[in-house]
């Protein structure tokens, strides 16, 4: 694992969002996700439109349990893109975590359906175990 070096900020430096998407990433991936959001936050602010780092701070809401906010974030990206499977399979992850097992399941079906993933598949079965649905 290598050592979090922090992202230049501030007035003398104004980050490219495909450079702030590539460092939050790298963060991300070592499993460090409230430097993420610290850079991905006023990225967001000067694009909101942007699903990719929209994406990424709703992961980085994810690692650090902050789920309400990623459960918002990722509502926001399911109801712009119903398919991308990514975003629904998370949200499912999200209620899961939540012990909502009733509203994790119609997306966790779905996104396993949409993706033939097996990772998908069995947090299906996960998640009708839990809410008693098998």
């Amino acid at each position: 694992m290598t050592t979090h070096q922090p992202f230049e900020q501030g007035p003398a430096r104004t980050n490219h969002p495909a450079d702030v998407y590539r460092e939050a990433w790298r963060l991300l991936e070592e499993r460090i996700p409230q430097p993420a959001i610290e850079i991905l936050d006023p990225a967001i602010e000067l694009e909101p439109a942007s699903t990719s780092l929209r994406t990424l701070r709703a992961w980085a809401y994810f690692q650090s349990a902050q789920l309400a906010k990623a459960e918002k974030e990722l509502d926001l990206l399911v109801e712009e893109c119903p398919s991308d499977v990514w975003a629904r399979f998370a949200l499912a992850r999200v209620l899961e975590r939540q012990s909502r097992y009733d509203a994790a399941l119609p997306h966790m079906r779905l996104a396993a359906v949409m993706s033939g993933d097996p990772e998908h598949e069995a947090g299906v079965l996960r998640v009708e175990r839990l809410a008693g649905k098998l």
